[in-house]
């Protein structure tokens, strides 16, 4: 059996997704297409929610903050990856810094899906209790729910993150993704994970299954709410304020889900890959361009912003 090397130094390198260079530019370009769309996609919004006004309500502050989640989440994933796969040699990262990648995933990851739990319940209490909305989501309250979120996120990354690194890892060895996540890392170990594979689900669960459940929960009275309504704008306005909300949970929990809740001897590195690229890379797109297609005000007020920044004709 190959011992664990833990007095040198121990590096990782990550799988490349083709042998071929002229596939790997073409995976490079599209990355790098991706990544700067989420960038400014969620810099926009996150601006254009601090610079207008109308737009400082518990429902757009929540989503500024979403924003600025997806903008550290993209940045801490997507640099080194496109590093790597321009690279003509095998990219190394060292295990200090794929811990630290791995910290900075799970605590934003977590606090983005904390977070969308989090505005399910805004949008529950401003429909369902539209009378006691102000008092309940009180400008303290939502600092504190935001606050929270990333507080939980915290403190499960670094719990996550320190008992996986205290593992024994035999030698420079290859990392099935194009980054360091949880369970490819973990396989990289010469100890007995069972341990950490239940810390993750454990985890898992804190962070997606509570959360599904009760945004299940939320939405649940939300249409019940909305189907009662007698005015048609009314109902057409609660859907599309909400119907933009569920959307960017079915593809965050959807994807994650298949990963993180699915017993840990059936992951497929294949699978996860292409699972991976979707909740790294395209969610990240995604999502600014849901809200902002998807919510009249915002929409607006991102057109006005593009207004004034254009030069007059």
């Amino acid at each position: 059996m190959e011992e664990a090397n833990q007095t040198g130094m121990i590096h990782f390198h990550f799988r490349p997704f083709s042998r071929r260079p002229e596939v790997q530019m073409l995976i490079f370009v599209t990355f790098l297409v991706m990544f700067l769309v989420s960038i400014s996609g969620n810099v926009s919004v996150f601006l254009t929610v601090c610079m207008n006004r109308c737009l400082h309500t518990p429902m757009y502050f929540f989503l500024a903050n979403l924003a600025a989640l997806e903008v550290f989440y993209s940045s801490t994933i997507a640099p080194p990856t496109l590093a790597s796969v321009l690279s003509t040699e095998r990219a190394l990262i060292s295990l200090p810094g794929c811990g630290t990648q791995m910290f900075f995933f799970i605590f934003l990851g977590s606090a983005d899906c904390i977070l969308l739990a989090v505005m399910a319940y805004d949008r529950f209490v401003a429909i369902c209790h539209p009378l006691r909305y102000t008092r309940i989501m009180s400008w303290r309250s939502c600092v504190q729910l935001a606050v929270g979120s990333l507080v939980l996120g915290f403190t499960l990354a670094t719990q996550l993150t320190v008992l996986i690194f205290r593992l024994p890892f035999c030698s420079s060895k290859e990392i099935s993704l194009f980054y360091c996540d949880v369970l490819p890392v973990m396989r990289l170990a010469c100890a007995d994970t069972h341990v950490h594979e239940v810390t993750l689900f454990v985890v898992s669960v804190i962070v997606l299954t509570v959360p599904s459940l009760l945004i299940t929960l939320s939405y649940v009275f939300i249409v019940a709410a909305i189907l009662k309504m007698r005015s048609a704008e009314g109902r057409h306005k609660a859907f599309s304020t909400c119907s933009s909300h569920l959307t960017v949970v079915l593809l965050q929990y959807g994807c994650t889900s298949v990963i993180y809740l699915c017993p840990s001897s059936s992951y497929s590195p294949e699978r996860g890959r292409v699972v991976s690229v979707v909740y790294t890379f395209i969610t990240p797109v995604l999502n600014p361009l849901i809200y902002s297609m998807r919510n009249r005000e915002l929409k607006e007020a991102l057109q006005r912003a593009m207004t004034r920044l254009l030069p007059a004709q």
